[in-house]
């Protein structure tokens, strides 16, 4: 499912007023979140995509600062930074299901930036020799941690009850 929203300059595309506010609203969440932001050359017969997009000498993590955008163009603060930076896009490219904007700058056309906020990291819950429940069907579990005060509760569909028990098995 392409979760993809593009907006150009110039572009009689009807959605492209439509795209650059979701993509304006994107931009203006950002406010305090950590990205990594990353600069590539983009030869002329390239997807940004197929890009390498491993850290690189020059790629930078930060916690944006005031993002918003005015007109086309977008402005942002690096922490601890006085100066307001900006740049104006030809293109932009937001992959909502990674958590991407791709920027291709008006004044360098050969450059692709890539804006990121790096990958969900999932919480582990360590809770040793819990009191367990169990629902009448099975497909209710609960595991309490009095200790913590810490509660999981999780609901199984039939099939992932299924897995489980092959798993314990």
């Amino acid at each position: 499912m392409d979760q993809t929203t593009v907006w150009q300059y110039g572009s009689n595309n009807p959605d492209n007023a439509d795209n650059l506010e979701a993509i304006r609203e994107w931009w203006g969440n950002l406010k305090g979140i950590k990205v990594d932001w990353q600069q590539r050359l983009l030869p002329q017969d390239a997807n940004p995509h197929q890009l390498n997009w491993e850290p690189q000498k020059f790629d930078e993590t930060f916690a944006i600062v005031n993002p918003e955008m005015r007109g086309i163009t977008l402005y942002w603060y690096k922490p601890d930074s006085t100066d307001e930076r900006n740049m104006t896009p030809a293109k932009l490219e937001l992959d909502t299901r990674h958590q991407q904007l791709y920027i291709y700058p008006q004044s360098q056309q050969q450059v692709v930036v890539r804006v990121t906020i790096p990958e969900v990291r999932y919480e582990t819950v360590e809770i040793h020799d819990p009191h367990m429940a169990v629902g009448k069907n099975g497909l209710l579990l609960l595991f309490r941690d009095k200790e913590q005060l810490v509660d999981i509760k999780i609901t199984l569909s039939p099939e992932k009850l299924q897995q489980l028990k092959e798993k314990l098995l």
